[in-house]
């Protein structure tokens, strides 16, 4: 019976492609079963996580996208600042602005659970705004909702409305997912 039992590991472990030296090393008493060079280990095996190569957002459909090979694999909602419409022009407007910047720094401690930053304002945001005499303003992030101990009222209105002063804010479960799917560096996509 352990003949034939052996006999037919050592078929399964050809039908898979394994040595069968290694196999049967392992039926020998007092013997180790020893993993076969060119088998790899669960751990290489495992694909690396899967990063996005750019970030599009399009505020006309409020919708953040995750963008892997030229295509979306993640889409969220978005609420953006308080007066969506146009590209920032200056501190305290509540627009978000529009154009093309970086994911270059994260707040895991934000006010706004997990914060990931925007590089507004570029040169140009800055030489449009000083040749008005503004200021261009700047800490525009991707955020999640207000921790409840901070803003309470505000937590409900989140879902409903465009309510922050330029940033674009998505749900906890949102900013968990783009937090993990995206490095400093990722390049970020502002449409109308």
């Amino acid at each position: 019976m352990l003949g034939l039992l052996s006999r037919s590991v050592l078929s399964l472990f050809a039908l898979l492609g394994l040595s069968a030296s290694v196999a049967a090393m392992s039926f020998l008493p007092g013997c180790a079963l020893q993993q076969a060079q060119d088998v790899p280990s669960a751990a290489a095996v495992r694909s690396p996580p899967l990063l996005a190569d750019a970030v599009l957002v399009k505020k006309g459909q409020r919708r953040l996208y995750l963008i892997r090979d030229g295509k979306p694999f993640r889409t969220y909602r978005i609420a953006l600042g308080f007066t969506p419409e146009g590209h920032k022009e200056r501190e305290g407007d509540g627009r978000t602005p529009e154009g093309r910047y970086l994911l270059d720094w994260r707040n895991p401690s934000s006010r706004f659970t997990k914060a990931i930053n925007i590089s507004y304002p570029n040169v140009q945001d800055r030489a449009r705004a000083a040749a008005r005499g503004d200021r261009p303003g700047g800490a525009i992030m991707i955020h999640g909702e207000p921790r409840r101990s901070l803003d309470p009222a505000l937590r409900d209105l989140v879902r409903y409305e465009d309510w922050t002063e330029g940033c674009i804010a998505v749900s906890n479960l949102a900013i968990d997912e783009i937090w993990r799917y995206t490095l400093n560096g990722t390049p970020i996509e502002i449409q109308p």
